[in-house]
């Protein structure tokens, strides 16, 4: 999503579709990621402002706190797609901010140049 692969509603129809264990598999693992991001406050708040989500719904409340709560797969199965659209949106401002900032041009991390999926260009 940082990169334009994919849009937030594509994505959230794809999480929806998953069983509640995948869901919290994909939240663990998207939560891992936003913690290699270093996300921060004001990463959340700008994160939050694009997810469509409620800046009072538990996920976005979680996000916006500094030091930033994790623990999304925890939260109940119906706030599953929230957290999804939350810490994904969130990861996508922390990715291009360091895309920009620490790693730019001096970075080996493969998450930052996805190749476009098979069929796309």
């Amino acid at each position: 999503m940082a990169q334009e692969l994919r849009t937030l509603d594509e994505s959230a129809v794809w999480f929806a579709g998953l069983s509640p264990a995948d869901r919290r598999e994909v939240l663990r693992q998207v939560g891992g990621y936003a913690m290699q991001a270093h996300i921060t406050a004001a990463d959340g708040r700008a994160g939050v402002a694009r997810s469509g989500v409620k800046p009072t719904a538990n996920p976005a409340v979680m996000i916006c706190v500094d030091p930033p709560r994790y623990g999304f797969s925890g939260l109940p199965a119906d706030e599953h797609v929230k957290a999804f659209r939350v810490l994904v949106s969130v990861l996508g401002v922390a990715d291009t901010r360091r895309r920009e900032t620490y790693c730019e041009g001096a970075c080996g991390h493969a998450w930052h140049n996805l190749p476009a999926a098979a069929g796309e260009s």
